[in-house]
């Protein structure tokens, strides 16, 4: 079935797609994934911040500043590639702490906090 007005899951999706076009970045599936990576950096950040967790060493500016780059720079193609690993995980969430550990494995300090992302979530 091709998609069109009569065949959407719904009006917002249909006749009235136009009217709630700006709101897809926020309220789509991309939406849903952009702001768990978003989620996600903050929580590594909030945890290298935690002087209780000795084993993951406050963050240093450039590395925050590189976690910061890289939620502002998430892409379309980026989400692709979570689902992609989600379609082999059957997993949304653990998709994204693959994808982050991949991005942040080529990164020496973050290489060591590797274990933390989605810690005690």
């Amino acid at each position: 079935m091709t998609l069109s007005a009569l065949t959407a899951l719904s009006p917002l999706d249909g006749r009235y797609h136009g009217k709630v076009d700006a709101l897809r970045h926020h309220f789509s599936e991309y939406g849903l994934i952009r702001y768990r990576v978003l989620i996600e950096i903050e929580w590594l950040k909030a945890l290298g911040n935690e002087a209780g967790i000795r084993e993951l060493p406050p963050l240093s500016p450039a590395t925050v500043a590189h976690l910061v780059q890289l939620a502002a720079e998430f892409s379309e193609a980026d989400a692709e590639q979570i689902k992609t690993i989600e379609r082999r995980t059957n997993h949304d969430v653990k998709a994204i702490e693959y994808w982050l550990r991949d991005k942040l494995a080529a990164i020496p300090e973050t290489a060591k906090a590797l274990e933390f992302i989605h810690f005690a979530c």
